[in-house]
């Protein structure tokens, strides 16, 4: 019989139980093993640029035209603000609880990091791109996602025009191909992981496990208390019972925890919020699909989290400032999703850097991915609903009677 092969998850988890074990047993011998960790994260890197762009590009230059309306202005408005909200609860929270404080890594980097000096006005023209091959050859990620949605508006506009043209497609293509390449990499993820795990243990010890049950459980209620500002917000605005609210979307909720996917989620999701929601089939099949790309409040809020998170384990202090800018650049970031295996390490390796801090620490946190992707993804899906009932409200398109029913 051919053997099944180990979910990827699985074999994350058994590598990093078997980085800390090599890193006790074998001490400072297990160092020798970081090379591999080292070109595991290059390999992760080389395509990330690429990836960005393209993925940006095809969702806004796929968008019907019938969705960039006053209905889908209205929408993508709604995805950016509860994103950006979804970031800056996950950094209030870092620094409310301090998940990271007690443990100190500065040391296991070599020379001290400092946070970076960001002024307001910096940051906003760095937004802007002097030189689209400038930003992609330094990884400048917002530049890049700013240039995307440049292109893709634009692209969509060509395709009205043109729309027997093949250049969209090429774009699709060229994407299928740069995930190939992420999907190629992600192959050697536990070997990675392993040799960054052990390195790791062999010259810290446990003291690096210890953040995490902390991380777990302050980003777990960071996810509820979240969820429940929603449902505050829908109680007031839309006048809908929030005990009926979570009864009907249970089964959709189970189901994104079960399976930590967005997208398998989706069709059970559009069929009940037509049929136990009330929503019109004209909200449902405009937001919901659309949310997939443009709204990810679970994942913009897990980056915000783990960034600050990071930065406390290595003594780095960020201002107010600093804070915002993780904020919106994990709002911005959350843009990029791309549904690869170990997306939330994907993430993480494109917004880590870009903050200061060591890439080689996204290793840390690969052994709560699984329990991670849960949170993650309860939270991109019912915000995408949350958001869709505020729209319906907003258009007169919610029944009250099929979600009272």
């Amino acid at each position: 019989m051919k053997a099944k092969k180990l979910p990827m998850v699985t074999q994350i988890v058994i590598a990093v139980l078997l980085g800390i074990l090599c890193g006790l047993f074998f001490g400072q011998a297990a160092s020798f093993l970081k090379i591999l960790g080292d070109l595991f994260l290059r390999l992760m890197q080389m395509a990330i640029p690429l990836l960005i762009v393209g993925q940006i590009i095809q969702a806004v230059g796929g968008i019907a035209p019938k969705e960039l309306t006053r209905l889908g202005g209205k929408t993508i408005a709604v995805f950016g603000i509860s994103s950006l909200f979804a970031a800056a609860w996950g950094v209030l929270m870092a620094v409310f609880f301090a998940p990271g404080k007690g443990i100190d890594f500065s040391q296991a980097a070599g020379e001290p990091l400092q946070a970076q000096e960001i002024s307001i006005s910096e940051t906003v023209i760095n937004f802007i791109p002097t030189n689209i091959f400038d930003a992609l050859s330094k990884g400048s990620i917002i530049q890049i996602i700013v240039f995307g949605l440049f292109f893709g508006v634009a692209l969509n506009r060509f395709m009205q025009k043109k729309p027997e043209s093949a250049l969209y497609g090429l774009i699709v293509d060229l994407n299928e191909v740069v995930i190939a390449i992420i999907r190629y990499v992600m192959i050697v993820a536990p070997i990675g992981i392993f040799a960054l795990i052990a390195s790791t243990i062999s010259s810290l010890g446990l003291q690096i496990i210890l953040p995490l049950g902390s991380y777990l459980l302050i980003y777990g209620l960071a996810t509820v208390t979240f969820l429940g500002l929603w449902l505050v917000l829908l109680t007031v605005y839309c006048r809908i019972n929030p005990l009926r609210l979570i009864k009907n979307m249970k089964n959709m909720s189970v189901m994104a925890l079960a399976t930590t996917s967005s997208a398998i989620t989706l069709p059970i999701a559009m069929e009940e919020s037509q049929n136990k929601l009330g929503l019109s089939s004209r909200i449902t099949n405009l937001v919901l699909p659309l949310g997939m790309s443009l709204n990810s409040n679970g994942s913009a809020m897990h980056m915000a989290i783990t960034v600050m998170t990071i930065a406390q384990m290595y003594q780095i202090n960020f201002d107010g400032i600093q804070m915002v800018t993780v904020a919106v650049t994990a709002t911005f970031v959350s843009l990029a999703n791309a549904v690869v295996p170990g997306a939330g390490l994907v993430s993480l390796a494109i917004i880590v850097p870009q903050l200061g801090l060591p890439i080689e620490s996204i290793a840390l946190f690969a052994g709560v991915e699984w329990f991670v992707g849960m949170l993650r993804t309860i939270l991109n899906v019912n915000s995408d609903v949350y958001s869709a009932l505020l729209i319906a409200k907003s258009a007169d398109e919610l029944d009250y009677r099929v979600f009272n029913q």
